[in-house]
């Protein structure tokens, strides 16, 4: 909101001139009003920083550091960018898996990986050496960058634990404003949903009470790609909420017995036909329609209680290229598919003819 929006240069310019005697020259040019523009700008200048200080302020304007600082008494912070956590399996020349040294360094393309910790005879858990989500996008054949004696091949075959970039400040400002409109405390829905989502790599939560008797709540994840979570981060937030049921180690209070499971994924597969615009081919018409497939599906988990025909169509009919469609279905039939309270949509096979 503008509060000095109506101060311009030429307002104040008038204001000051209106307090000039009339029997003075005040015409443009005048000596009176050559020394009094420059003034004017400034002035003019220091209510445009005014308004921006003042939007800087509040938590519904401001931006960057600003917004950190205005909802910094509530307990929200900004989260930090994390680093992708995978599963590697290690093979000799026998093709069987063998322990490699904790700290061994591998990379695919240009992203470094290194070993952090053994899950298994041959298989390990590999952290991203750069931060965010470029680290979670990369899967298949490992090229060692020390020497690792027998060491036959090596891949990276599973997400454990999706890295992310920093917390933009829209995300931010929708977690504070949630905060405070359900506040989450004595161990109340939200939180153990705020619980579930302060352990990195959890993308959402949904919690439900009483699901096995008395005293027993379960909480289901999903990760940072809005997908199910791998057992590892599963494990983590088991360990964050209530490590041993009902004792209160954790961050439930006593008595609250906790399991936390991954969510389920709803395959959905896509098929249509489709009218190209000049100079578009379907092969590009397609990766562009799965691009934003996957922009949906991430918003819609533990949103949506449906994948809903009409909004698929919608982004079939958005993507560049697409005039129009037709015989669109959603796994082999038109209508919509309802989501189970544990479930969240996973783009399947998309089929687009012309």
């Amino acid at each position: 909101m503008a509060v000095y929006e109506n101060q311009t240069f030429e307002t104040i310019l008038e204001r000051m001139l209106d307090r000039v005697p009339d029997g003075l020259d005040k015409r443009e040019g005048s000596i009176i009003y050559d020394a009094m523009a420059p003034a004017a700008m400034e002035l003019a200048q220091m209510y445009v920083e005014l308004d921006i200080n003042a939007n800087l302020i509040f938590a519904d304007t401001a931006s960057g550091d600003y917004l950190d600082r205005s909802i910094a008494w509530s307990g929200v912070t900004r989260k930090k960018a994390t680093k992708a956590q995978l599963r590697g399996l290690f093979y000799n020349a026998s093709n069987t898996l063998m322990d490699i040294p904790v700290g061994s360094r591998f990379a695919i393309g240009a992203i470094n990986y290194k070993v952090i910790s053994r899950l298994s005879l041959g298989e390990y858990r590999l952290e991203a050496e750069v931060e965010g989500v470029t680290g979670n996008q990369h899967f298949g054949a490992l090229i060692p960058i020390d020497f690792i004696n027998n060491l036959a091949r090596a891949e990276l075959t599973e997400l454990l634990i999706p890295g992310s970039d920093r917390e933009t400040d829209d995300a931010l400002r929708q977690r504070y404003l949630d905060s405070a409109r359900r506040p989450a405390t004595s161990g109340n829905k939200y939180h153990y949903i705020e619980w579930a989502l302060e352990v990195s790599g959890v993308g959402g939560a949904r919690v439900f009470p009483l699901w096995s008797g008395p005293k027993t709540v379960k909480v289901v994840i999903v990760n940072t790609e809005g997908a199910p979570a791998s057992s590892v981060l599963v494990n983590q937030v088991q360990d964050y909420i209530d490590p041993a049921a009902g004792k209160g180690e954790g961050q439930a209070p006593i008595g609250a017995v906790v399991t936390v499971t991954s969510a389920i994924g709803k395959t959905i597969n896509i098929s249509a036909k489709v009218t190209l615009a000049p100079g578009y081919t379907l092969q590009g018409v397609k990766n562009s329609f799965l691009e934003r497939l996957e922009t949906w599906r991430k918003s819609a988990s533990f949103v949506s209680t449906y994948v809903s025909q009409a909004v698929i169509g919608s982004i079939l009919l958005g993507t560049d290229g697409v005039i129009d469609y037709l015989g669109l279905l959603l796994n082999g039939a038109a209508g919509n598919i309802v989501l189970a309270e544990e479930e969240v949509p996973l783009i399947g096979i998309v089929e687009l003819g012309v």
